[in-house]
């Protein structure tokens, strides 16, 4: 049975190409989605690749990873980085190891972006790597939960 990892996205990140990308770049959600599915498959792992705007469906999603029994979760909280309890509270319940990952280095930005409730609950953090970020948290996770590499 293939395990398979969520990797979650939250608000404004389905703008990515267009927002700011002296900041964020000029690569797509779709070239991010194309990048982990090709990263998890050298490891032999499944992606449930999701966004949303919505801070109750992001907490629905970690829910649904827990009953799936995902093998972990990678995680760009984006805005709600710095303001969802919810968010870490539903991480904590997931009993999965979370990945963070940002694709600004967000403690170079404004100083409200320095504080992550989600950096509380996760193994590891990565700022600032561009979406190359996403390939380098799928590594890490998938060497965690002792996926090898194929």
């Amino acid at each position: 049975m293939t395990q398979t990892i969520y990797v979650l996205n939250g608000p404004n990140l389905n703008m990515l190409g267009v927002r700011e990308p002296e900041k964020y770049g000029h690569s797509t959600l779709a070239d991010v989605e194309k990048l982990c599915r090709d990263t998890a498959q050298r490891f032999g792992l499944a992606v449930e690749f999701r966004q949303s705007n919505i801070e109750g469906e992001l907490v629905t999603w970690i829910q649904e990873a827990r009953i799936k029994k995902a093998a972990g979760i990678v995680i760009n909280p984006a805005a709600y980085t710095h303001t969802s309890v919810a968010i870490l509270d539903a991480l904590a319940l997931s009993e999965l190891p979370v990945i963070e990952i940002h694709i600004t280095n967000v403690h170079q930005r404004e100083s409200f972006r320095h504080h992550s409730y989600v950096s509380k609950i996760a193994k590891a953090v990565l700022a600032g790597f561009g979406i190359d970020g996403y390939a380098l948290a799928i590594t890490g996770l998938a060497r965690m939960i002792g996926a090898k590499e194929k």
